[in-house]
């Protein structure tokens, strides 16, 4: 501990081993995390639901990543700086999420048998400061001899500069080749994510370049085909508590149980968030293929052209969670219009899938009605059911029929 302009600076020492940990102490996140791993690996999807899972999630990575570092945009900013050619980038934060975006999408066209080398860790880092931090930070550089960064609070000293951070890192790789894969995947890039980051080897970008080199490894724990799990997202949400699990780990001399314990349940998390978000396009998956078939045995002629109006309103209604009533009548009026009332058709057709249990009606905080398709339909509806329901309903009603369920 060294005293530097009236406070305490915690210096870098370099560590007896690359990877301690008490799984003890980490057991049960551990456990929580696999699970939900697997979880997430066994529930069937199709590729388009992850496709648009993965940009948001790579979204939340990269609008994560930035603004642990300070950066201050808006969203229609990152949404401009995430675009493959953007136009413009005013400020040094779009600079940086452009950057890391295509750092990101170089990380996931890597093959699982890439090795792990000091060129890769190098290259992670050129990408992440080429074009907006290069202009005081050599891209893929470690710190030259009195080259020396603090950082974090309490305020922490990364490696010296020059000999020492060069026999530092190349230990660090060598570690990574030989001592790392005795321990699981999982395990392994939280230690790589945390050991950059005390580290600190390059003169910017080290926190974005350790968050970066952990996704790469995460992706080799068996989620690479399915999902991206943006850790970067839950470290920003937490950030208090992200950076005082590095400092713990630190003052522990670099035994990375508490950085460990942190990180295992933000990947329990952002998987358990990515599963229940994989059931909703499960659910509505099978909501569709019920409504098809259900609405496609109806055998009168004005009974079909009822259904597809109504068939309308649900396809509608799946692909929004919510909508208030007279807001939905604005997107179908067309096929209403025809009518000779045409709200009093709206109405009983809204009336009549209330009726059925495919839909609710709630009122919000302003007595106005709003409208959700009821996701649970296709697993408490029989064919046998469904005809006997169309038959009961009432064949003209007015007002909606409040259903709580």
């Amino acid at each position: 501990m060294k005293w530097i302009y009236g406070r305490n600076m915690i210096e870098y020492k370099l560590p007896k081993s690359w990877i301690i940990y008490d799984l003890n102490s980490a057991y049960q996140e551990m456990i929580e995390a696999k699970s939900a791993i697997l979880s997430l690996q066994a529930i069937p999807y199709k590729r388009e639901w992850v496709e648009d899972m993965q940009y948001m999630e790579l979204k939340r990575e990269i609008a994560g990543t930035s603004r642990i570092e300070g950066a201050d945009f808006t969203d229609r900013e990152l949404d401009e700086a995430l675009r493959e050619t953007p136009t413009q980038l005013h400020t040094r934060s779009q600079k940086q999420a452009h950057a890391a975006i295509q750092t990101y999408r170089w990380i996931a066209t890597l093959p699982d048998d890439r090795p792990i080398t000091a060129e890769l860790i190098l290259e992670i880092h050129r990408k992440i400061v080429t074009g907006a931090d290069d202009d005081h930070c050599p891209p893929g550089k470690l710190r030259a001899q009195d080259e020396n960064v603090n950082f974090g609070q309490p305020r922490h000293r990364g490696v010296n500069g020059g000999v020492d951070c060069e026999a530092a890192f190349n230990s660090f790789v060598k570690a990574l080749k030989l001592e790392y894969p005795k321990h699981d995947a999982i395990i392994q890039a939280s230690a790589a994510h945390y050991h950059l980051a005390a580290m600190h080897p390059f003169l910017d970008g080290n926190g974005r370049t350790a968050r970066a080199f952990e996704a790469l490894l995460l992706q080799r724990t068996g989620l690479r085909d399915a999902y991206f799990i943006a850790m970067s997202n839950y470290y920003n949400d937490e950030k208090t508590n992200y950076l005082a699990s590095l400092s713990a780990s630190r003052a522990q001399g670099h035994n990375i149980t508490p950085f460990l314990v942190f990180a295992l349940r933000g990947i329990a998390l952002q998987s358990r968030r990515l599963l229940e978000q994989t059931k909703i396009h499960v659910q509505k998956e099978l909501f569709r293929n019920l409504m098809q078939d259900l609405f496609g045995r109806l055998k009168t002629a004005r009974k079909r052209v009822i259904a597809a109006r109504q068939v309308s309103l649900l396809e509608l209604l799946l692909d929004m969670d919510s909508i208030k009533l007279y807001d939905l009548y604005e997107l179908v009026k067309t096929h209403y219009e025809v009518l000779q009332n045409p709200i009093k058709a709206y109405i009983r057709d809204l009336n009549r899938l209330i009726g059925l249990d495919t839909i609710k009606a709630e009122k919000d905080s302003k007595d106005i009605y709003v409208l959700s398709v009821r996701l649970e339909w296709p697993t408490q509806a029989t064919g046998s059911d469904f005809m006997e329901r169309i038959e009961s309903l009432p064949k003209a009603k007015t007002h909606l029929i409040f259903n709580n369920r």
